[in-house]
């Protein structure tokens, strides 16, 4: 009998053996999200999509600057942020990890329809009232920073500052920097992805083998080996919501965030926000100054030896300057 068996047994023992009075079963409360009074290392459960599913979170710290993380991905994890505890609690500020729903230590529902943009910045939403949130900062990197974006644009009633990391405003300018990137590889892999593209056969061998060997290291992240907290972000990843979202190609986005497009809307966010890019980054650089400049309230850095990573990868000069403007909002 394994492990999952012996609680299933138990559990019916239990029934069979305890008796309850119909009153006393009608009065019982249903079983808390989280377990009152037990210290369980900052980690919170909190319901989302109306209660039918949870998704993980952790606090980290203590202080008067709350900010909330967004991965990547989409459908990556918050592990790869791990970084952050290095650096942001000693400096008095106070961080909440959170797996997304589908994401490594939350519920992973088998239904498609629930990874859409506006059905994740809902999720935000309720994250944050889940954890009692208000004027904080929301710190989006990657996908993260589509979902900050699209947050703050419908939410930015609760916001004290914004982030934005390593995301530029829309697709078409992703694709325009990424694919201006394609010299990274040798000739002979350029050729072979442009036929693998052409086929649609991003699942072979060969394609995964460029990227991972020849793109990334480049472009994702520039340190050899990777951080553990990176890697393991990778092999946690559920590829079925970033094919969904994103597409099954670094190069190409076929996925339902094909279409997103906010420049127009920067001006909107008044919010006081920082941009981070970096020189090596799939995201141009150039790209990330411009956000800065169409929105009111804020200013962009560019961390000049880092990549997509650059919170390892030109890890000091990123928080030198992601920690002043935490401080400042």
């Amino acid at each position: 009998m394994d492990r999952r068996q012996f609680l299933s047994a138990a559990a019916v023992l239990a029934a069979a053996t305890t008796p309850m009075t119909s009153s006393l079963a009608e009065a019982a409360p249903a079983a808390p999200l989280n377990p009152p009074g037990i210290r369980v290392a900052g980690i919170r459960m909190i319901p989302v999509a109306g209660g039918k599913y949870k998704v993980w979170t952790k606090k980290i710290g203590s202080g008067a600057v709350k900010v909330l993380l967004l991965h990547g991905g989409p459908g990556f994890s918050h592990e790869y942020l791990e970084a952050m505890e290095s650096f942001l609690p000693e400096a008095g500020i106070e961080i909440y990890y959170y797996d997304q729903l589908g994401s490594n230590n939350s519920d992973q529902p088998d239904d498609t329809s629930l990874w859409t943009l506006p059905r994740f910045v809902e999720e935000v939403e309720e994250v944050r009232q889940g954890l009692g949130l208000d004027q904080f900062v929301l710190y989006g990197h990657s996908w993260g920073g589509i979902l900050a974006i699209d947050y703050a644009l419908k939410y930015q009633k609760h916001l004290k500052g914004l982030v934005i990391s390593n995301m530029t405003a829309g697709i078409q300018s992703y694709l325009k920097r990424v694919n201006s990137l394609r010299g990274l590889m040798k000739p002979e892999s350029q050729k072979l992805i442009r036929e693998l593209e052409a086929k649609q056969a991003y699942d072979d061998p060969a394609y995964e083998k460029i990227m991972m060997e020849e793109m990334y290291p480049q472009m994702i992240c520039r340190l050899d080996p990777w951080p553990e907290p990176v890697t393991r972000a990778f092999r946690h990843a559920n590829l079925t919501i970033y094919n969904q979202m994103q597409g099954k190609s670094e190069l190409e986005v076929t996925g339902n965030l094909k279409d997103w497009e906010r420049w127009d809307q920067l001006p909107r966010i008044k919010v006081k926000t920082l941009t981070i890019g970096a020189t090596h980054d799939e995201m141009d650089p150039e790209d990330m100054k411009r956000m800065a400049t169409l929105m009111p309230n804020a200013r962009s850095v560019i961390c000049p030896q880092g990549s997509h990573l650059c919170m390892w990868d030109d890890q000091d000069f990123y928080f030198k300057n992601l920690i002043p403007f935490l401080k400042s909002v």
